[in-house]
């Protein structure tokens, strides 16, 4: 029989479970207000979904863990911005389950978008069903994996290539500027869609000159790459270091460029174990956003950037 005692120490372990459960929610909201006119079906075309571990437990060989960043937390941040549409990633600390990715998508509804993450077990079945539910695209988590050597990278995107080439998907690459000079040649005969992170994962402080960079400009320019102007970088005063980078490559070829917040802003490189709770980065997603009219100041190039471009690619 269960004594008052028994009652209250359950009913404090609850509490304090809840508490943990519910601490995690603190993905960041825009502080700073949207100040050019969005147009009608903008899309974020980079962000996670970081559900309740005890509903979407992480991949064991995770390298960090995030806090969580829900449907609904995402919901006001795209209504605060005002974009519509959104694409959501699956991150590194899944592996290859998509469950989160796919739960979030369909909490968003006809809006959303998935790019998952698959390997050689992944059945064809399961990239049916996937495609049925929005997905258009796989991820490479090459820098995330701390895959570095070219040839692993290129066998990599090779057989990406062919497990989507019938399915009019594209492929997404977390890489480098090494890994783009690596697989430049892959990239140009690709008979699908590539699409690069985050600049590529460009060091914004070594600008356009750095190696690569030029390589990158040039599969934007040929229209055989897709780059990301997502920034990574945590809070900062000054984004200023990736102006030259975004408007390099939004000359090279506006309409194949997309936009993304990368929200919710995860640190993968704290140096914290990678089973210890991570906080996410805290960022003004609209300071960030507000960038865009900087890199491109005409308003129809934005609408390729924000609506056009990821309406074809994502086929919305």
């Amino acid at each position: 029989m269960l004594t008052r005692r028994d009652v209250l120490i359950g009913a404090i372990a609850a509490a304090a479970a809840m508490r943990f459960r519910t601490g995690l929610a603190k993905a960041s909201q825009p502080v700073t207000p949207v100040n050019f006119d969005v147009p009608a079906g903008a899309c974020d075309c980079h962000t996670h979904i970081h559900g309740d571990p005890e509903k979407f437990p992480f991949f064991p060989g995770r390298v960090y863990t995030p806090e969580t960043a829900l449907p609904e937390e995402m919901a006001a941040l795209h209504r605060a911005l005002r974009l519509q549409r959104v694409v959501i990633v699956t991150p590194s600390v899944y592996g290859t389950d998509n469950s989160a990715t796919l739960w979030g998508m369909k909490a968003r509804g006809v809006d959303a978008r998935g790019v998952a993450v698959i390997d050689d077990k992944t059945p064809e079945s399961a990239l049916d069903t996937m495609g049925r539910e929005g997905v258009r695209g796989i991820r490479l988590n090459l820098s995330t994996g701390g895959t570095n050597d070219p040839a692993v990278g290129r066998q990599r995107l090779q057989k990406a290539i062919e497990r989507v080439k019938s399915r009019n998907w594209h492929v997404q690459m977390n890489s480098n500027l090494a890994m783009v000079i690596a697989t430049k040649d892959l990239v140009a005969a690709s008979p699908v869609p590539v699409v690069f992170d985050h600049f590529a994962n460009a060091r914004e402080e070594l600008g356009p000159q750095q190696p690569g960079f030029a390589d990158l400009v040039e599969l934007v320019r040929s229209g055989k790459a897709y780059v990301k102007i997502s920034v990574t970088a945590g809070p900062r005063a000054d984004y200023a270091p990736f102006a030259p980078l975004a408007k390099m490559l939004i000359a090279a070829n506006p309409e194949r460029i997309l936009w993304g917040t990368n929200w919710p802003h995860p640190n993968s490189s704290s140096g914290r174990k990678p089973t210890e709770l991570t906080p996410l980065f805290q960022v003004d997603d609209g300071l960030v956003l507000n960038l865009l009219p900087a890199w491109a100041p005409d308003a129809g190039v934005r609408r390729k950037i924000l609506v056009d471009n990821p309406a074809r690619l994502y086929a919305f």
